[in-house]
């Protein structure tokens, strides 16, 4: 049986019970897709840039957070929530923005936690200072999409910036009593074990709080599905994933939260791996893992 410091027990530790993730549209883009950096995203991302699950702007952030809530209240048994603010980059926008949508989350008295999920390189001083400002009233965590320390591997998939630049952006938010979350795919295009290995010591060198795992799964309307149709790599198959999951968590900090450890692509989108749809069973099956 793998054990690991999971986000539930966590979130049990200190705040008394399990918090369900509201899945949030912030109404922005992604310096990757608009032409700043780059267009058509990541090669991994879909047209929804990451945010399959979250709810679509209605008006109001209040509005997408009962929406958000009914999804999940046949779930939730006494839990809280997180406000998870997921689609494409949500700190890309003016900070009198940022501040009126964050804002109207971390009020909302059903909202424990506002976490989210952005790039490193979209962190000036005054979203930072913003942060700061949050983090007061409530805990706030910030999700960075790191992907791979691999440099090579990086460029290939179109990350638009440098190890470096994540590594600052930890240090910036660690300063201020930010909590960060890394993301890491396993099983990117010609990357071995090294490889992955080095991405998760890379991040929890430079500090992270919290690690999700993602398994590299192919989604229609991304510019991998056009790699994979033309054979240039093979996704890994659930024996060879669980046994990397399995080798990564023995090398991960005590203390390091896990969030995630699989992703879980929108089904109606799923390309490959097929077997990846059944989160369940993934995750059964981790647990059972015997060396």
């Amino acid at each position: 049986m793998i054990e690991y410091y999971s986000l539930n027990d966590y979130c049990r530790e200190n705040f008394g019970h399990k918090l369900y993730k509201l899945s949030l549209d912030g109404g922005m883009t992604c310096p990757n897709r608009d032409g700043s950096i780059g267009t058509g995203g990541c090669i991994f991302c879909s047209e929804d840039g990451g945010g399959e699950f979250a709810e679509k702007p209605c008006g109001s952030i209040d509005a997408q957070i009962e929406s958000a809530k009914k999804r999940v209240e046949h779930k939730n048994k006494n839990g809280g929530y997180i406000a998870y603010f997921q689609s494409f980059t949500n700190t890309y926008a003016p900070v009198d923005y940022l501040e009126k949508i964050f804002t109207e989350a971390i009020y909302n008295p059903d909202i424990e936690v506002l976490s989210v999920a952005t790039r490193p390189d979209c962190l000036g001083a005054d979203v930072l200072s913003l942060l700061n400002k949050l983090n007061k009233i409530k805990p706030v965590w910030v999700e960075l999409g790191f992907q791979t320390s691999n440099e090579k591997t990086a460029r290939y998939i179109g990350r638009g910036y440098k190890n470096g630049v994540f590594a600052s952006a930890v240090k910036n938010l660690s300063e201020i009593g930010i909590k960060t979350v890394a993301h890491i795919i396993i099983g990117l295009p010609e990357e071995t074990y090294a490889d992955m290995e080095n991405s998760v010591k890379f991040v929890c060198d430079c500090g992270v709080w919290g690690l999700k795992l993602h398994l590299l799964h192919v989604l229609k309307g991304s510019r991998l599905e056009k790699e994979y149709e033309k054979g240039k790599f093979e996704c890994l198959s659930k024996e060879e994933y669980i046994d990397i999951i399995a080798r990564l968590l023995k090398i991960i900090p005590r203390g390091t939260v896990i969030h995630r450890l699989t992703g879980d692509g929108d089904k109606k989108k799923l390309i490959a791996p097929l077997w990846s749809g059944n989160k369940k069973d993934v995750l059964n099956s981790i647990a059972k893992y015997n060396e």
